[in-house]
Formats: C-alpha cells, structure tokens, sequence
C-alpha cells in the first residue's frame, strides 16, 4: 500500500529510492530516539552528546532529521526540501553513510502531496525501537519491498535483488562460518545478510566473518549500504565504481574463503575486447559476446586455496 501512493507518476525503479530512503530514515530515527529517552532518563548523561550513541553503536540524527521534524511538515510544499536536508545532515554526522543515502526529493517530478502522505503511511511503522528490531521488522520490511519492486521491473530487477529463496539455498550450501565472504556483483546486499543471518543461526560470532562487495550500479550500491547499515553489518568494504568488476577490480588482492553470486548472465557488453591478456583468464580467453566464462575464471581468481564458491 504505501508503494502504491507513488505508483500513478512513477516507475518501479525510480520509486523504490523513494519509499526505501524514507524506511532507511524513520529506522534510524527510531533508534535514536529510544537511546535519546534513556540518556535523559540518566541524570550523568547528555542526550545531545554525539558520542553517546557512538559509544552504543548508534547513528546520531540530528535534530532537523529526526522523524518527528518530517511529520510536523509533512503537508508543507517544501517537504520535498526538509526530507533531502535530513538525509544530508545524517551523512554529515555519520561518515560510514557519506554519499549514501537519496537527496532528490525536492524534484518536481515527485509528487509532494503523496510524499507526505507516503510520510504520515510510514510513521505509523514501529521499525527501529527494541521490540521491532528484535523481531527484525525493518529487515523483512527491506526484504519485501525490494523483492515487490524487482517483480514490478521484471527482468531488470534482478539486478539488484536476488530471491531471498535462492540466496538462502546457496548459504546453506557453502556455510560461511568463518573468513572473508566476497560478492562482486552485490546487488542490494542480500548475499552478505543471509552469510550473517546463517551464522547467527547456527550459533556462531558473527565477528568471525568479513564482506567485501563490489557493485558496478550507484544506485543500487546505495540500497546496498542501507541494507546493510540497518543490521549493523560493516560494509567499509563493499564499493562501488562504475566500471564493474571486470574493467576495475577494487578488490585485486582479496582472496576469499566464500564467493556467493548471481551474476548478470549471457552479458554480451561486458568490454572483453579490452581484457584479452588479463591474469585472470587462466582456463582460456573469454568470449567477447558472452561474459559467463568471464564471471566463473573471476570467481577462480578471487578464491582461497580451500575457498569454496557458489
């Protein structure tokens, strides 16, 4: 329903920024607020003090960003202004969410009215206080709207969701429970929560295991970081250019003890022309009209001596 409110001036691939972005915002906000009450509660303790909530592994949100501001003006034109000005003062004071999140909701082509609305839908959501994160609200909320926008874009959504099922299957197969877990075409992320949501089921620390990602599409390096920065996965390690793996590998060095993907397949525009003598190519020389041959001697190339890839 609240996707819906968007949907009469908006494709799939423009509105899931929009939606996602506001769920990113009022998960933090949540957090937030809840240890800003206890740190009132507690008379040595100042709820304005930024390092508080790093002292508890909290984004701090400033006060221009807190949910409540966006309610209060959630029927004013210029909401469209205070939502990009919330997400730029969140970046500004959590550096591990620098050119992150969305700021383009003060374009004309977004409809403000439904914005606010779309605003007054999500603040009836509990998402980021104790109880919500406990049963991990925001997550199968992340989950299910990234799965209804990859059905809504069809084919192209596969590019930056993979279904949950499948990544599941493929995590219990190669049990990550230790080392480094790579993905360089990550997607949204879902890879690496499954490789955390494996390890916590089965007992196990998940210190234990490190990501390294690698995404060839902004924007969906973007939903990537939020995805993971509302579990509190570390994602220094999951970048982005725009060249992709194949053209600019940001990891060169990285050998993985698990390669979980779901690469772009039979993609036949995947510059091989240019990496006919590349190191990677240890089994045979791709073809330049087909890349699947490509992502597998990547995948060799990237892995631990005992590594195991799927």
């Amino acid at each position: 329903m609240t996707a819906d409110k968007l949907r009469n001036n908006m494709d799939a691939a423009e509105y899931k920024h929009v939606v996602l972005g506001l769920i990113f915002l009022k998960y933090i906000s949540d957090a937030f607020t809840e240890v800003y009450n206890d740190l009132k509660n507690d008379k040595l303790a100042d709820p304005e003090d930024v390092d508080e909530y790093r002292a508890r592994n909290a984004f701090w949100v400033p006060a221009k960003a807190r949910w409540d501001n966006l309610q209060k003006n959630a029927k004013q034109p210029t909401i469209g202004i205070t939502v990009d000005d919330a997400m730029d003062a969140i970046e500004q004071e959590n550096s591990s969410l620098k050119g992150v999140l969305p700021k383009n909701y003060a374009r004309e082509s977004l409809d403000k009215q439904r914005l606010g609305e779309l605003i007054d839908l999500i603040g009836t959501i509990g998402l980021g206080d104790r109880e919500s994160r406990s049963k991990d609200i925001l997550g199968r909320v992340y989950e299910y709207f990234l799965g209804q926008f990859a059905d809504a874009e069809g084919k192209k959504g596969g590019q930056f969701y993979t279904p949950k099922s499948i990544v599941q299957l493929l995590v219990a197969m190669i049990e990550p429970f230790k080392g480094r877990v790579f993905d360089p075409c990550c997607g949204s992320g879902g890879m690496f929560i499954q490789s955390e949501k494996f390890v916590a089921a089965h007992q196990g620390r998940l210190d234990d295991i490190r990501i390294f990602g690698q995404e060839s599409n902004q924007t969906t390096w973007r939903l990537c970081k939020m995805n993971l920065a509302i579990r509190g996965i570390e994602s220094k390690e999951v970048r982005w250019n725009n060249e992709g793996s194949f053209l600019n590998d940001l990891h060169k060095d990285l050998k993985a003890d698990y390669l979980l993907a779901n690469p772009p397949f039979n993609d036949s525009d995947w510059k091989g022309e240019m990496l006919r003598e590349d190191v990677r190519w240890k089994y045979g020389t791709p073809p330049t009209g087909n890349a699947n041959f490509a992502w597998v001697q990547h995948f060799i190339h990237h892995l631990a001596p005992h590594g195991i890839s799927m």
